[in-house]
Parts: C-alpha cells; structure tokens; sequence
C-alpha cells in the first residue's frame, strides 16, 4: 500500500491530494505480470514460454507500469478518501496528462483535484409563503361526472330523425382528399347552420353533402372527429365532404337507483345520492391530487435553492464537466451546462442534508414492500390477484433490474419526501377549485 500521500486544502471547498508511488510499490506485481505475458506470448520464432525478458519489457512494461500504478492510485485514492470522511462534489481530477509522466522513474508524484461539498444549514422556515394546495372539486364538475355516468349506464334508443343531444353515427367521406372514416357526434359539435338544418331534415340513410368549412363547431373538434392533423382539416376546407348517416341514437340516461350504485361500487356501500356524489368528490380529488403534489415539490425545491445560502467550488465543477463526460466539450459548453444544472446541483445537495439529518433512507425491506404494491395494484387494473408467491417472483425480477431498481427507488424517496415536508415544513394550506389552481398555479384561464 502506498504511505506517502497527503492533502493541501486550499481553501473551504477546494483541496488536492498528492500521492507519491515508489517503485517498490508496484514493482513485484509488473515483474508477475511480465512473466504471465512471457509465458503465455506467441513471437514468430521463439517457442511459447522462450520469449526473451527484454523483449517482452520493451513491448508491454510501460503499458503494466501504467496500469498497476491507476490500480495503486485508484484504490488508495478511495481509501483515503472515505477515511478522511471527504464529502466530495463530482470526482478527482488529476493535474498532470499520463503523458506527461516517466514511467521508469524511480518515484512518480501525482496530484488530484478535489471538490469538496459546502457545509450549510437546512432551515425549513424558507418554506413558510409556499402554497400547499388542496384542490376541492367544484359542485359543477361533480354534477358533469354524474352526467357522464347516467349516460355511460343510460341505454340507446333508436331514432329516424335528429335532434339536439342525439348521438348521430355517420361514414364521412372524401376521396380527393382520401378521407373515409365512420364519426360518432351530435349536433352540438357542429358550427355550420347549414349543415344542422340538413341533418335535423334527414332520416337515417340519408346521404348528404356538406361544405368542409366551418362544418365543425371548432378545428380541434374537427381534427378529433375526423382522426386528422393540421394539414388535412385544412385541405378539408375547401372540400365538400359526403356524409352517410348510419344511426340516429338518443342516450337516455340511467336512473339514479340501487342498481346503479351497485354497478359502480361494492353493493350496499352506496345507498343515496349524496353518497355517490361524495364517492365522486373523492374520485376527483384523488386524481387532482399528483397535480398539486407536483406543483408542491417543485414550488419547495425553487424556495429551499433560493433561500438556502451556500458558495459551491463553481470553476472545480465546470472543469469536471468539461473533463468526465463521454465525448470531451470546450470550455465554454462546460460552463453552459454547468449554469443549466446548477440549481440541480444545489437542491441534490439540500435533499441529501434533509434525507441523512431525518432519516429518511431507503431500506432494501421498504423497496420490495413498495414495488410489491405497485404490481399488485397494477394486476388488480386487470382483474388479476397475484398469488403471494408469484408475486414475490415478479419483484425479484422487477428489482433485479438496475434501472428500473433505480426508478423506484427515486419514486419512493419523492414520495417520503413530500410526506416529511407535508408534516414538518410550515406551508400555507389553501383550499382551491380545480380552476383556481390551474390559474394560480401556471397562469391560465
């Protein structure tokens, strides 16, 4: 093991560490690398094992020196490293090229630099203006569920003629334009007063022949009904398209009954209206709910960068940058993308001081507990409930995977994450309408 290796602080987040190699120190394993080369080398003109030491050291000594010494360097680097408990950013760089190294010298010295992390506190203060949201669903969005169910349980009953409300089903047709495809709509997706007189006179069969443009209440309903993009809603509209009523349907919804309650939820867990209603309320929050998570975490993250002070060994990182990826960038791209990750940077930092000061690690038990829930719930969306011990199986081979174990795991600790600060930081809880939210939270109407 090499003795002879020291650090230079220079100054809080700034260090090097020189390490001087003896030749002493890797000479005995270079000299058993040689004499496996020899034995095992095949020169034109020599037998197998015969190979002359000189040969052989002129061909492959500098390449063994060169490997054993970044073995040797490597590994008391780390060692070192973790015994001084050095809280590092990024890895060492070494100073001087292999190039520029004698490698028969007698003694070789080396020198890396280190970018040490910055010593800060976490103040959980800095979060006191930030918004919890809870999204309260408002009485019309409840009543437009309601709506929906009645008609996804409701029942059709032909009709000849249409009317407002009527689902009509129709072949659209162009051939120049190489449209033909079977559209499902009512009266209330279309604009065009010419075109709803014609259906409102016509009975199912009819063929009639409607002008493309301003045909459909507006383009996006007109690119969804038709299944086009852009270009084609607008070649549309100076077409006239063919359209073949097929069916004519009222939906009349399903009473709000036992039987109805029963076909949603669980029998007898649902007994009124009120109580679908809540059921509903329920059901929305639950889906508004990963939106204000969201909006939380990333409203947290933006507070804690902002107001949690601490200087980083900025030129020490852009080098890094510069110097550890795969394909080698200029100067001026390491410090580009070093100015684009810098707030990442700084809030892996934070979240690593919160997560060793709160315990919040992840164990391996919490892991497969996690996963297992996630498949298990997955399954269940199917009509499927696993064995204990096919589930178990599925895990493992879930969690054998590298990336998807790290997937997981970043989803957990989000998840431990949002619930430490939903418990200990001091936000402003507001109650809001999805509307609202959507408003407050990203600007729109």
């Amino acid at each position: 093991m090499i003795m002879n290796i020291s650090k230079t602080d220079i100054d809080a987040l700034n260090s090097v560490i020189q390490i001087t190699v003896d030749r002493k120190d890797y000479d005995g394993k270079v000299s058993s690398v040689l004499n496996d080369y020899r034995k095992n080398a095949n020169i034109p003109g020599f037998r197998k094992g015969h190979v002359p030491m000189g040969m052989i050291k002129k061909q492959y000594e500098q390449a063994v020196i060169a490997d054993e010494v970044n073995k040797l360097l490597r590994e008391n680097l780390d060692k070192f490293i973790q015994e001084e408990k050095l809280e590092l950013l990024g890895n060492p760089i070494p100073k001087a090229s292999e190039e520029a190294l004698d490698w028969k010298a007698d003694q070789m010295d080396f020198e890396f630099e280190l970018g040490l992390a910055p010593k800060f506190e976490v103040k959980l203060e800095v979060l006191k203006k930030v918004i919890r949201y809870e999204i309260e669903p408002e009485a019309k969005m409840i009543e437009e569920q309601l709506s929906y169910i009645q008609k996804q349980y409701g029942k059709l009953v032909s009709q000849k003629e249409v009317q407002k409300g009527f689902e009509i089903t129709a072949q659209f047709r162009n051939e120049e334009a190489e449209l033909e495809t079977m559209v499902n709509f009512t009266l209330e997706d279309l604009k065009s007063k010419k075109a709803i007189k014609a259906l409102k006179e016509a009975t199912t069969g009819a063929v009639l022949n409607l002008t493309g443009k301003g045909l459909f209440s507006d383009e996006a309903t007109g690119k969804r009904l038709l299944n086009v993009d852009d270009k084609k809603i607008e070649e549309l509209d100076s077409k006239e398209i063919t359209v073949e009523l097929k069916e004519i349907n009222e939906r009349i919804p399903a009473e709000l009954n036992q039987e109805l309650f029963d076909k949603l939820y669980e029998p007898g867990t649902v007994t009124t209206e009120q109580e679908l209603k809540d059921k509903i309320k329920a059901s929305l929050q639950a889906q508004f709910e990963p939106q204000a998570n969201q909006k939380l975490m990333n409203d947290i993250s933006e507070a804690l960068v902002e107001k949690t002070k601490f200087k980083l060994p900025g030129d020490f990182l852009k080098k890094w940058i510069q110097t550890s990826g795969k394909e080698p960038m200029t100067e001026e791209e390491a410090v580009e993308e070093y100015n684009k990750s810098e707030k990442g940077i700084r809030y892996q930092l934070i979240e690593g001081k919160i997560i060793n000061e709160n315990e919040l690690s992840l164990t391996f038990e919490e892991l497969k507990v996690y996963a297992a829930t996630l498949v298990q719930n997955q399954m269940m969306q199917y009509g499927q409930i696993p064995e204990q011990e096919q589930l178990d199986g599925i895990v493992s081979n879930v969690l054998s995977n590298q990336e998807e174990t790290k997937k997981l795991s970043e989803q957990l600790m989000g998840e431990k994450m949002l619930t430490f600060f939903k418990e200990k930081a001091p936000l402003k809880i507001k109650k809001v309408g999805f509307d609202t939210f959507v408003k407050e939270a990203y600007g729109k109407a």
